[in-house]
């Protein structure tokens, strides 16, 4: 049976209007991160200074929920504790794990019961005992009943001593200079409430006694997807955002918050399988309902290094929770959108988001089906579906190049020319399969959200075979 031409035809045009507006957006930011980094290259050239710390810095406590991470927690943990900053406090918190990371954070780092006061502003599951090392005077370790990454986050931030508080994935590395530029945020506004880094894909590199010594590429081509997919996720998505004050999401891997402002909105969402950017988008809901004035900046220098997912199941059942997680974040916070306080925040990003990746994987999915069949079927000519093409794939490759591009002249982390050619090689394939398996699995996210029950993390396997020992 064939359809109305007529409705064929409608259909095709919003097919490609929405595609068009889609990488129209991403375009607008790649401009937007384009200014930002023109910017920070003039203000770049103070870095090769040498660095002193000028005792005006705000201590900061790093706050590391860990469930399940032996393989990981003793490197991670001696990465942390040599970051060069002034003042600093490194908080572990075992979230009941049930294998052998307590254990070994308690033979790493000779921990030693210690009872001290422990002020509950966040509820959380309870604390079993606190830990001191007895080699590091400001390592501290709550062992705790399991609740949750967002529970044992809250639990952090009860312990916490100091003003602002940086969290970390307890599989991460930081570069030795990482809390330095992380906090500039906060000392050139006295408005900034947090502010979040780059992270990239540990697998492949190199790691010895706690820091990145060698920056190398994966082999596993999942990992391989990965690198470029965050590499266009931060360098011109996050980075264009926080241009205009429009960023809805720091990576709960490495981010930086004020501890007042997170304890008067409620703290990290136990029950917010995204309780990263579920925090950040209500924060953006509670403080512009009270008319209290704040910005919140990514920052493109300070890196974290993270280990990705490389086996398949693993991958989509990560993407899947993250796109549960973006949808509690825009249902739980609907009222900011196109509501009289919700500035660039509740107009343009909200909007974007609800649009493009919220409701992306169904329109793009339905896109590609229709087209495909259409051009096969004889209903659009072979000039619109190559259109659709260029459009869909076309430009999807040009945006990742670009965001290639800005990684190639802002910061060159991969040094040698083979590495650039595989991530250019790597930016024309992904968009022929894995761009598309990424948009079903977000659909796969959609549906679940959608019909309700309980979301589980399970389980991430950590190899750690970027990791040495000195």
């Amino acid at each position: 049976m064939t359809p109305d031409p007529q409705v064929v035809q409608v259909v095709t045009i919003c097919v490609l209007v929405y595609f068009v507006l889609l990488n129209g957006g991403y375009l607008m930011l790649n401009f937007l991160a384009m200014f930002a980094l023109r910017r920070r290259s003039q203000e770049a050239v103070l870095d090769d200074l040498p660095q002193v710390y000028s005792a005006l810095e705000p201590p900061i406590s790093i706050l590391v929920p860990a469930f399940n991470e032996e393989a990981t927690i003793a490197t991670s943990v001696r990465s942390m504790l040599q970051l060069s900053y002034s003042e600093m406090e490194v908080i572990v918190v075992n979230d009941g794990s049930s294998d052998r990371t307590l254990q070994v954070l308690i033979d790493e780092f000779a921990l030693v019961p210690f009872p001290e006061a422990y002020r509950i502003q966040l509820e959380t599951k309870p604390v079993r005992a606190i830990y001191r090392s007895t080699r590091f005077p400001n390592l501290r370790v709550i062992d705790k009943v399991n609740g949750g990454k967002a529970d044992s986050t809250n639990a952090g931030v009860n312990a916490a001593r100091y003003p602002l508080f940086c969290c970390v994935d307890a599989d991460s590395i930081l570069q030795r200079d990482s809390l330095q530029r992380l906090v500039r945020p906060f000392l050139r506004d006295p408005l900034m409430v947090a502010s979040g880094g780059t992270v990239r894909i540990a697998n492949g590199c190199e790691v010895r006694g706690g820091f990145l010594t060698r920056v190398g590429m994966p082999r596993n081509p999942w990992a391989l997807f990965q690198v470029v997919e965050y590499l266009r996720a931060f360098m011109f998505g996050r980075l264009g955002w926080s241009v205009i004050n429009g960023m809805l999401i720091i990576s709960g891997a490495f981010g930086l918050f004020r501890k007042d402002i997170v304890v008067a909105v409620g703290g990290y969402n136990p029950k917010a399988i995204g309780e990263d950017m579920e925090l950040v988008v209500r924060m953006h809901r509670k403080l512009r309902v009270r008319g209290i004035p704040y910005k919140i900046e990514f920052v493109p220098d300070p890196v974290c290094w993270t280990e990705a997912p490389e086996d398949r199941k693993v991958l989509r059942n990560q993407r899947i929770r993250w796109q549960r997680g973006l949808s509690e974040s825009i249902a739980a916070n609907w009222g900011l959108v196109f509501s009289r306080h919700g500035g660039v925040v509740g107009w343009v990003a909200l909007p974007f988001f609800i649009l493009f990746e919220w409701l992306g994987p169904v329109v793009e999915l339905f896109g590609y089906a229709f087209m495909a069949v259409a051009w096969w079927q004889g209903w659009v000519s072979w000039e619109s579906f190559a259109i659709f093409l260029f459009v869909a794939i076309g430009l999807g490759i040009l945006l990742s190049a670009f965001g290639l591009l800005l990684e190639e002249i802002s910061f060159h982390l991969y040094p040698r020319a083979s590495q650039i050619l595989t991530l250019a090689a790597v930016v024309v394939v992904e968009n022929f399969g894995y761009r598309q398996l990424n948009s079903w699995w977000r659909l796969v996210g959609l549906y679940k959200w959608a019909r309700g029950g309980e979301a589980k993390w399970g389980v991430m396997t950590r190899k750690a075979t970027w990791q040495r020992d000195l």
